[in-house]
């Protein structure tokens, strides 16, 4: 207890003298530290004035002395009480000597850090504590992380704009993986050739968006593809790969449970149907192939989510968590119009803007591939053509403005096989028949929107039977799985 009484929050008065100090002396280092350290990160008031003034004074153009900064500065209480010029001017004679100023800044960013944790552990103990009424222990945890974020976005204070020989090495990096990919992909594979030669493979930072009706696969084609990502990881990590083509996968299910997300990758990779799963009504062979299947996809770098109703604010905190924990690459949401605000809008449109509008945000600041499933409009059943269009999102506005990618899976069996015509009209039923031949087992994914390239359709393979889809046979070549 006796230690306890003595602690005190971590600060360094010296080292801001010397700072300053060393600003009055060299007016050049403030460009140095001035990215580094924001004047509400030194402890003492006073000081955090002093710098702010002389950050002002530099912006100005003004020469920073001890005499224009007290002239600025003359009324302040706190700088009168420890002398003023006199104060100033002694910061500036006790400056250390070619003093790396850069890490003097680092030294108290740090300690202002440290700060900030305490003052969150704190308020995190105190409303333990109080337990209001108004605040659910949920609530309270979304508020801590978002305190942390805080915390950890300060820390990255002052990156600042990036000149343009940087973000031309950048390019050229970029450019230098694909190479070494074999030219086809720059970014994280999504285990379908022609996909990924359109698309150039998930791009880090990209908003994609993939839409369909119910009944169409997306659920299926978005497991299938952060499958891809994480098994492809896995593989090449294990093979000593500098540059591994896939990536660890976060996937909030908000519809289905982890369960069943499980069961359906199993059912895949086993061969098993899902229904000889679910009631276990398989033979010792096929066992055998689940029991494999289990063992070869154990270890897989895919994390999966299934908390409902979750908040866009408590997805970014979660992926932020895996990013720094499992270096995640690729995150995959099923689907947006589940996802619930972090407030509550006048309209639903104006919700699911803050939700596309939250996921861009978080695909640049991790700096990964975030693929969303989002459902259709009801408008495409009354057409003809059954093939979906930008217009049929919901509430399209945001999710088309946002996106970076819009694909659309499109399967014309799925409609085939409800318009049936009557057995007895021989030549329609012949015609409808040959119709469900020619489109049995295939998909077509459309790519309505790319902002770094063409659109265009893709056909894909489409097994109902394990939701697995794959590569389509093209001039009877068997693409390899």
């Amino acid at each position: 207890m006796e230690q306890e009484a003595y602690r005190h929050v971590p600060y360094d008065i010296e080292v801001e003298q010397a700072l300053l100090g060393a600003i009055l002396v060299d007016n050049n280092v403030l460009e140095r530290v001035i990215s580094l350290l924001k004047p509400d990160e030194l402890y003492d008031p006073m000081h955090q004035r002093v710098y702010q003034s002389m950050v002002m004074t530099w912006e100005r153009g003004s020469v920073i002395t001890p005499l224009t900064l007290h002239a600025a500065m003359k009324a302040d209480p706190g700088l009168v009480e420890v002398g003023g010029h006199t104060y100033l001017s002694g910061l500036a004679q006790a400056a250390p000597a070619l003093a790396n100023v850069r890490d003097l800044a680092r030294i108290l960013h740090d300690l202002a850090v440290r700060r900030s944790l305490i003052r969150i552990g704190e308020d995190m103990v105190n409303t333990g504590f109080e337990a209001p009424l108004d605040k659910t222990p949920a609530q309270q945890i979304e508020e801590a992380e978002k305190a942390l974020y805080q915390v950890a976005e300060n820390s990255r204070y002052g990156e600042g704009a990036l000149d343009f020989a940087a973000a031309l090495q950048a390019v050229a990096e970029s450019a230098e993986r694909a190479q070494r990919l074999g030219g086809a992909i720059s970014g994280v594979t999504s285990g379908f050739t022609d996909l990924d030669k359109a698309i150039s493979g998930l791009q880090k930072s990209d908003l994609l968006i993939l839409a369909g009706r119910p009944g169409m696969g997306k659920t299926s084609l978005a497991t299938n593809i952060a499958f891809n990502a994480a098994v492809r990881y896995m593989h090449d990590t294990r093979d000593g790969m500098d540059t591994p083509r896939g990536a660890p996968v976060v996937f909030f299910s908000l519809e289905m449970a982890a369960q069943q997300l499980a069961a359906r990758i199993l059912s895949e990779q086993a061969e098993i149907e899902m229904w000889q799963i679910r009631t276990g009504k398989f033979s010792d062979d096929q066992w055998g192939k689940f029991v494999h299947a289990m063992q070869n996809i154990s270890e897989l770098p895919l994390y999966i989510d299934d908390t409902g109703g979750i908040s866009i604010a408590q997805i970014a905190a979660r992926s932020r968590r895996l990013k720094r924990e499992k270096k995640i690459g690729l995150i995959v949401i099923d689907y947006l119009q589940l996802i619930a605000p972090s407030r509550r809008a006048e309209n639903r449109v104006q919700e699911l803007t803050e939700v596309t509008k939250g996921l861009k945000t978080l695909a640049k600041e991790l700096d990964v591939p975030v693929l969303a499933l989002s459902q259709l409009s009801r408008a495409v059943e009354n057409r003809d053509d059954k093939r979906p269009m930008l217009s049929d999102l919901r509430e399209s506005g945001s999710i088309e403005q946002d996106a970076d990618v819009v694909m659309f899976i499109y399967r014309e069996e799925y409609y085939l096989k409800t318009r049936e015509p009557d057995a007895g009209d021989i030549d329609a039923h012949s015609k409808w028949l040959a119709k469900c031949e020619a489109a049995h087992g295939r998909a077509e994914l459309i790519i309505e929107k790319h902002r770094h390239g063409a659109t265009r359709a893709l056909d894909l393979q489409f097994d109902e039977r394990y939701t697995r889809f794959s590569d389509l046979a093209k001039d009877g070549v068997v693409p390899p799985r």
